[in-house]
């Protein structure tokens, strides 16, 4: 009688990856059977790229058993990987757009003529052939990649993968650029694959496509294994449980913030705004005095909205409003005219800038607002420092203090302290207390709350920490799939009732 091991291509078991002062996983599981689509879920940074990748061979895993087909593997590269049978299409294709799509598919295993030289010929009618028996493809094979649209490329990066008898295909987010059309047309193409036994990992955000077209899902939060499932078993809202680390709780009372009340008068409005697979058809006014919650999970589309209405994404269809005049956007500048803020996510990256002082970067925005030609007296930059380091209660030791050598919670004050010297009539705020002190957090939920309420600004703030959500917004936007699909306010608001809308189970206003 075959052993339940038999079921199984793929088994890897306690896997541990560990960066220098970083656990990336810890004590992973995963388990892959053979001819099935098997979904790996979890928010930004649960540890799902860090898994493919240590099962591709472009990390080497720190502990752990990997056991492909039988065997234990120790994949050194990702070459290594692909010959033994694990190929991965990724969504941005990593093919060259400048070859042929007979050479992109066959790039490193060109058929030979006697000479040893390329044999042309044959490598186009083995592409065709390809392409049309196993994805339904009838193109030229010998036009260039980059002629074909992104969907049409993600295919051939398929077809190459089932050319190398991939048992294997690893489709990390394929569907973030396609159509609806085009999704279903690939949805089909797995399908066959499945049929003929290829065994699918299947990596996507979009929760209605996993519930479409997957077997099983295995969870990961935080680095760590969460639990492996049968798809017909899970409800959606037990998933966006699991993946947040939050049980539903309807009962529940929630502290909350005298929260501002808005005024009458829109500052910012869009309609149908949209950025082709960041955001889609976005409708969202936003007015005076008023603090506005975006939540969903990560990833689901929250920092683009962010980043679109501050330029930094451009978009393609739909309109932005300001003060009752539609804008052109080219560039963050633009916005920034617009007396709009914005305080990244990532402050180590996108934020703050350590070799420079407290003062440097405080002032930062608005002697680049001002320009190179501007330059602001350093009496004025003093005054602008002190002012903020007082209205923050920013820890420095001066304003002349290296901004790297201060904790996270005050960096973030910096950053903060920086837009407001714009003196902006919208301030977004994306993540603003995520690793900072539980004291510095509740400063950060007050400002945002004071400044809608005594200033008549606007705020747009986003937290993956629902609580804060809560306990700050006077409205709440949920934010799934790139799209919005619920708006809660007053007493709609309510973690349980965010965690439904993700889910898709909340009916109430939408």
């Amino acid at each position: 009688m075959a052993s339940d091991n038999d079921n199984y291509i793929l088994q890897m078991k306690h896997i541990d990856m560990f960066f220098p002062g970083v656990k990336a996983l810890k004590d992973v599981s995963f388990n892959l059977k053979k001819g099935e689509i098997h979904s790996l879920m979890g928010e930004n940074g649960a540890g799902k790229s860090t898994l493919v990748k240590v099962l591709t061979g472009v990390y080497q895993k720190t502990n752990g058993q990997i056991s492909f087909d039988g065997n234990i593997i120790e994949p050194k590269t990702p070459l290594e990987s692909q010959q033994m049978g694990i190929s991965t299409v990724y969504q941005e294709v990593n093919l060259c757009a400048n070859l042929s799509v007979a050479e992109n598919i066959y790039i490193g295993r060109e058929p030979r003529g006697a000479l040893g030289n390329i044999d042309w010929k044959t490598m186009s009618k083995n592409a065709s052939v390809l392409l049309k028996e196993n994805l339904g493809l009838d193109i030229d094979v010998n036009k260039t990649l980059g002629f074909y649209p992104v969907a049409m490329q993600q295919m051939i990066a398929i077809a190459r993968a089932i050319d190398t008898k991939c048992k294997i295909l690893i489709l990390d987010e394929p569907t973030s650029s396609l159509s609806d059309k085009e999704t279903e047309r690939l949805f089909d193409i797995m399908r066959s694959l499945k049929a003929k036994g290829i065994s699918i990992i299947f990596i996507s955000h979009f929760l209605e496509q996993i519930y479409t077209i997957c077997d099983r899902i295995t969870i990961l939060r935080d680095g760590t294994y969460v639990g492996e499932y049968e798809i017909r078993n899970l409800e959606r809202i037990d998933l966006i449980s699991k993946m947040m680390g939050k049980e539903i709780k309807e009962n529940d009372i929630e502290s909350n913030l005298d929260k501002s009340r808005p005024h009458e008068n829109v500052f910012l409005e869009t309609r149908n705004m949209t950025v082709p697979g960041k955001v889609k058809n976005l409708d969202l006014k936003i007015r005076e005095g008023e603090v506005i919650g975006l939540a969903g999970l990560l990833g689901s589309g929250r920092t683009e909205i962010a980043e679109t209405l501050f330029g930094v994404l451009q978009k393609s269809s739909g309109s932005i409003n300001i003060d009752g005049t539609d804008i052109r956007v080219k560039c963050p500048m633009d916005m920034m005219n617009q007396k709009i803020a914005f305080c990244p996510e990532d402050r180590k990256v996108q934020g703050i800038i350590g070799d420079l002082s407290v003062r440097e970067n405080i002032i930062l925005a608005m002697q680049a607002k001002d320009g190179m030609f501007r330059h602001m007296p350093r009496s004025r930059q003093n005054e602008l420092a002190d002012y903020y380091i007082d209205l923050l209660r920013i820890k420095v030791s001066d304003r002349e203090q290296l901004v790297s050598n201060l904790s996270g919670g005050n960096q973030q004050k910096v950053i903060i302290a920086r837009w407001l010297a714009t003196q902006p009539s919208l301030l977004i705020l994306d993540e603003p207390t995520r690793g900072i002190d539980v004291g510095t957090k509740s400063e950060i939920e007050n400002l945002a709350v004071t400044l809608a309420k005594e200033k008549g600004m606007s705020v747009i703030f986003i937290s993956g920490e629902l609580a804060e959500e809560v306990r700050t917004c006077s409205r709440v936007l949920v934010i799934r799939d790139h799209e919005k699909v619920a708006e809660l306010s007053e007493d709609e608001i309510s973690t349980a009732h965010i965690m439904q809308a993700i889910a898709g189970d909340y009916h109430g206003h939408a």
